[in-house]
């Protein structure tokens, strides 16, 4: 009997969204205080200096810091802060972009949470900031793959064949093509980049990939200088998927088709600017996509509740209109 895969199976469903949408407000705030304060055992101390004597007003969600004075709600300082939804919205909001596996659109997440389209822009943002921060400076040992794959820039064919262009040619693009370059720790994290060309992705693995790791890459002349510093394998995948000594980049594959899957079926189109946000979010989703959705709730919400407050998303639209 074959086994199923892990988001078939019970293990993989920790979380319902029906319990997280009967939270009230009371209970959504006491969630988010055990989960920002876990490492003192939910107990709120002061964001600003760090005192653990701290007071709770009576008649508002607030705590006073007896050292400094701060006044501070549960997510004061947050990636959250200065929110305008009910606090239970971003719950349901991180659980509901919890459960996607391909990714989650902001105009699906504002049918969900009957709000603005503008409001779940941000908020899907802020989250995916939130998620990336735990690869801001990690690195990569042992195995690892690299490649990468071009997002944007796409040129509609002419109707008639006499009148289309080599879309091949540099001076037929439109200069809005980006590669993202995938540097990928067999069993362990994955690492991307955005780049104007692939060449450029050489030196960033040679940054983020450890002394003695074994490199795995196609025949692209993009990763030749990687052979300098390290044990470097290739696959030439015009006659093989792998190579007779193991070579293979299935690995970061697996990754760019989560991040295809996520471009054509969630999002249908992806601004450039914002591409290595994306990426940054696949990424996440694929170390832990054998986690159950309680675990990856949990990890968004203390990454957000971490995570301090975006000099990108705080105020965006109001920067936007000026």
């Amino acid at each position: 009997m074959m086994s199923s895969h892990f988001l078939l199976t019970a293990a993989a469903r920790t979380l319902s969204l029906s319990a997280v949408a009967r939270m009230s407000d009371e209970e959504a705030r006491d969630t988010f205080r055990r989960i920002r304060w876990a490492d003192n055992n939910g107990e709120p101390y002061c964001p600003k200096c760090g005192c653990v004597k701290v007071y709770a007003y009576a008649t508002r969600p607030l705590w006073k810091c007896t050292g400094c004075r701060y006044q501070f709600s549960v997510t004061a300082g947050t990636i959250f802060a200065n929110r305008k939804l009910p606090i239970r919205d971003y719950l349901l909001a991180i659980a509901i972009f919890a459960n996607s596996a391909k990714g989650h659109s902001a105009l699906q997440l504002s049918r969900d949470l009957d709000c603005q389209y503008k409001t779940a822009f941000v908020l899907a943002h802020k989250m995916r900031e939130a998620m990336q921060a735990e690869q801001r400076n990690a690195t990569v040992a042992g195995t690892a793959e690299v490649d990468g794959a071009y997002f944007g820039g796409h040129v509609k064919p002419e109707n008639k064949k006499e009148d289309r262009k080599d879309r091949r040619l540099a001076e037929e693009r439109t200069g809005k093509r980006q590669v993202v370059v995938v540097l990928r720790e067999r069993g362990g994290k994955t690492l991307p980049f955005v780049v104007a060309r692939e060449s450029e992705g050489a030196a960033l693995v040679r940054q983020r990939a450890e002394s003695g790791t074994i490199i795995h890459a196609d025949e692209s002349s993009a990763w030749d200088r990687l052979h300098a510093s390290y044990d470097t394998r290739r696959v030439n995948h015009s006659l093989e998927y792998r190579a007779a000594d193991g070579a293979c980049i299935n690995w970061a594959e697996s990754y760019f088709s989560r991040l295809r899957r996520a471009e054509i079926g969630q999002h249908h189109r992806i601004s450039g600017k914002y591409l290595h946000q994306y990426a940054g979010e696949m990424a996440w989703r694929e170390d832990h996509r054998r986690r159950p959705n309680g675990a990856l709730w949990s990890a968004i919400t203390g990454a957000a509740l971490a995570h301090p407050i975006s000099n990108t998303w705080a105020g965006y639209w109001q920067r936007s209109a000026a």
